[in-house]
């Protein structure tokens, strides 16, 4: 689906996907009922893939600055590593009916949770700006990259890094960050530093794509144990001191689909208020079991 997309476009049918393929008709309905099941199926494997390394490099730095370009160095090398499921996340998904766009609006607001958390590390008169900022700031940086993939099959994209973390530090840290950021190059990435417990409990999930380590457990059981608790709240009852790791936590559980706010009509400005959502208690209850 993912390569027959980046060839001809968003006139991919199942009959492009199935002759690809090399299968039947029958065993590719047997497997997905419609081009929509199979469209879905290949973006969630595009996002399982790019979230390992995303997620990796983005867990290993404590500050929010450090985060975002350790993620996002990532995910623009995997752009270039696989690019027929890079294309389809950044540029087709927005080509999928009513289940692809309500997975892509999800994925997009989990994007603009994290880039929001940038108000705390920029100075006071700025940590009061609407979350819709960071709303703008995906936009912006996903209308770049769109241009650039769909203007060249065989584009690069890591010479956009300075020019993209200026774009999201902007509103946050100000003009002068901005513009020292436009001629620094990649990080060097650091992979899962420091987010292993010391015993390196762990269990590997793979139809969730998450790796549950002691710590994910933790936080899943405390919101399973009290519904609606807050990220402080959480915090403490899974024994986690860093505020800022527990709300890395929190939005990348949230991106796989295992927790959800509980109030999303909540007043402006008030805590977030966690709830499992029906997968993560699935995953829980296996995890329990084992």
């Amino acid at each position: 689906m993912a390569e027959a997309f980046s060839e001809r476009g968003p006139s991919v049918t199942s009959l492009d996907v199935i002759a690809r393929a090399g299968v039947s008709g029958g065993l590719f309905h047997e497997t997905f009922p419609d081009r929509e099941a199979c469209l879905l199926a290949a973006i969630e494997l595009g996002l399982q893939r790019a979230c390992r390394d995303v997620l990796g490099a983005y867990d290993a730095e404590s500050r929010w600055l450090d985060a975002i370009k350790a993620g996002l160095a990532a995910f623009l090398a995997y752009l270039e590593r696989e690019p027929a499921l890079g294309r389809l996340l950044v540029v087709y998904s927005m080509s999928g009916g009513e289940r692809v766009l309500r997975r892509r609006v999800e994925i997009l607001s989990a994007l603009a949770a994290v880039v929001d958390m940038g108000r705390l590390e920029g100075p006071a008169d700025r940590q009061q700006l609407p979350a819709v900022i960071a709303e703008g700031v995906v936009g912006a940086v996903l209308a770049v990259l769109q241009n650039r993939l769909m203007s060249n099959q065989n584009a690069t994209v890591r010479d956009l890094f300075g020019s993209l973390v200026s774009i999201i530090v902007l509103p946050y840290l100000g003009a002068g960050a901005a513009r020292r950021e436009l001629t620094r190059p990649l990080p060097r990435i650091r992979v899962g530093a420091g987010v292993e417990p010391p015993d390196g409990a762990q269990l590997e999930d793979q139809g969730a794509g998450v790796r549950l380590t002691y710590r994910t457990m933790r936080v899943l059981r405390a919101i399973a144990d009290y519904p609606g608790a807050s990220n402080r709240e959480v915090a403490d009852r899974a024994g986690i001191v860093d505020q800022g790791q527990v709300s890395k936590l929190l939005n990348r559980l949230q991106t796989r689909g295992l927790i959800a706010k509980a109030g999303e009509t909540r007043t402006r400005g008030a805590p977030n208020s966690w709830r499992l959502s029906e997968r993560g208690e699935l995953l829980l209850r296996e995890a329990s079991a084992d």
